[in-house]
């Protein structure tokens, strides 16, 4: 199994991207049996069941980070593993590297895990993306899509697109804008759409 997993509150304006993000995916993409897309909210201490039972993940999130607003942010396993866990301020705070931990000790952890992170603009009381992390989506997107491609789970672009599933956001995901990105990468990885 590999999932394909946002997190964020998309009550907390940029804090929502990671649930905007798959919500997009699945709006565009229709995914091989063994690939599951989620938007897991805040699962806090609960992620770990998330990551049972697979052979990756991949998360999309926000990252506290040097660098401008909708920067993106890579981090493997390693890398997760190897940082400091920060105070957790909520019992929703995502506490990956202990969720990682925790599945690792159950013996049925994902080895390849990747995070997916943009850094915010604002995060307090709203529903709506900056323009800077909304800037993130597409490449996002792409990035994702590539991992997926190399673990032989191509998804497939759907021949009508649904409108994503946004239903906190009141603003317009460009969805002609993500087919043309969506096509243009299909074009090059010679797929049809």
């Amino acid at each position: 199994m590999i999932r394909v997993l946002g997190l964020g509150n998309m009550l907390m304006s940029d804090d929502g991207f990671g649930p905007y993000v798959v919500r997009v995916l699945d709006a565009f993409y229709e995914f091989p049996d063994d690939v599951q897309v989620l938007d897991v909210a805040t699962p806090g201490l609960v992620l770990a069941p998330f990551l049972v039972d697979t052979e990756a993940v991949f998360l999309v999130d926000t990252v506290k980070a040097n660098g401008t607003a909708g920067d993106i942010r890579i981090y493997d396993r390693a890398d997760i593993l190897g940082r400091t866990p920060q105070a957790r301020v909520s019992p929703y705070d995502p506490a990956l590297k202990e969720a990682l931990l925790t599945a690792a000790a159950s013996g049925a952890g994902p080895v390849n895990v990747k995070l997916f992170g943009v850094i915010p603009d604002w995060v307090a009381p709203g529903v709506h993306l900056s323009r800077n992390v909304r800037s993130a989506v597409a490449p996002i997107i792409g990035l994702v899509i590539t991992e997926l491609e190399h673990l032989g789970a191509r998804p497939k672009l759907r021949p009508t697109p649904r409108r994503p599933d946004t239903w906190w956001e009141s603003g317009e995901v460009s969805q002609a804008a993500l087919r043309t990105i969506a096509e243009e990468r299909c074009r090059k990885s010679g797929t049809e759409s």
